[in-house]
């Protein structure tokens, strides 16, 4: 990917990226633990808490500050329309469910993007104090108490030997397409399955070698942005369920992979996408 930005372009927006995700997970944190307010969004089990919104808010401010002409997608609602073709795509809390029950795996994350194109990502946990971050170009890292380490997708070389995990849709209580086909293949092929409920964190595992691959249906740009490039500078391989490159525009789903099991990722899900379709 070639973009225009200097280096200490891309060290600015990511200096502001860190700080919103940081200031945004310790607001996360004080709440974690208290009784919250949900309010439901597209189905009875997308939930929204009030953390969700003052998380947005305060990213939203602090990027609205330092870059007005900026667009901005955020999950919670916030938009702008930006100049140049830049745009930041925001999830304040990923894995509100996890969150509103006190399940400790949530994150915050965000990306700016232009035309298209990742420049930077980040993604937030502050439960562990992991921050998992990219710059287009110059790899990507986790930091964390212990200090700073550059991420290297793992070596596993087929599924048999291969820790995947994956999610589920909003809809699965209703759609056909909700996953349990592709889940039941994978649960024949790969060593192991985890369903931890934040896919910004389960992708950035892949990118830090924790799992060797993730699959999703239905997720968002605010999911996928910051980790999309956080895996693909560790090493890793992003594309929709059937290889084309994923887009930032519309609804899409995932194939992620250190690379080498990725063929045989597309293969089983395209088998279990035969098997659905026959089924309906």
């Amino acid at each position: 990917m070639s973009v225009n930005e200097t280096p200490e372009q891309l060290e600015q927006y990511l200096a502001l990226a860190v700080s919103c995700a940081k200031e945004a997970g310790a607001l996360l944190l004080e709440g974690f633990e208290k009784q919250k307010t949900i309010d439901h969004k597209s189905s009875a089990v997308d939930w929204v808490t009030e953390y969700d919104r003052a998380s947005e808010q305060l990213i939203v401010e602090r990027l609205t500050a330092a870059f007005p002409e900026h667009g901005l997608v955020g999950e919670e609602g916030s938009r702008r329309e930006g100049k140049d073709g830049y745009a930041w795509y925001v999830d304040p809390l990923d894995g509100t469910t996890n969150y509103a029950h006190q399940f400790p795996m949530f994150a915050v994350t965000l990306a700016l993007y232009k035309d298209d194109v990742p420049l930077v990502g980040v993604v937030y946990d502050p439960l562990r104090d992991e921050l998992f971050t990219a710059k287009v170009g110059q790899g990507a890292y986790l930091t964390r108490a212990s200090g700073t380490q550059r991420l290297q997708v793992s070596g596993a070389q087929v599924l048999a030997t291969s820790l995947l995990a994956t999610g589920f849709p909003y809809d699965s209580h209703t759609s056909p397409h909700n996953n349990a086909t592709e889940l039941g293949f994978f649960v024949r092929k790969a060593q192991g399955i985890r369903r931890a409920g934040s896919a910004a964190l389960d992708m950035a595992y892949v990118a830090a070698g924790r799992l060797d691959g993730y699959w999703e249906f239905k997720l968002f740009a605010w999911d996928m942005a910051a980790a999309r490039l956080i895996v693909e500078e560790a090493g890793g391989r992003f594309t929709q369920p059937d290889g084309q490159p994923v887009k930032m525009d519309v609804q899409q789903s995932a194939c992620v992979s250190n690379t080498h099991i990725h063929a045989e990722m597309l293969a089983v899900l395209a088998e279990a996408a035969q098997q659905r379709m026959r089924s309906i």
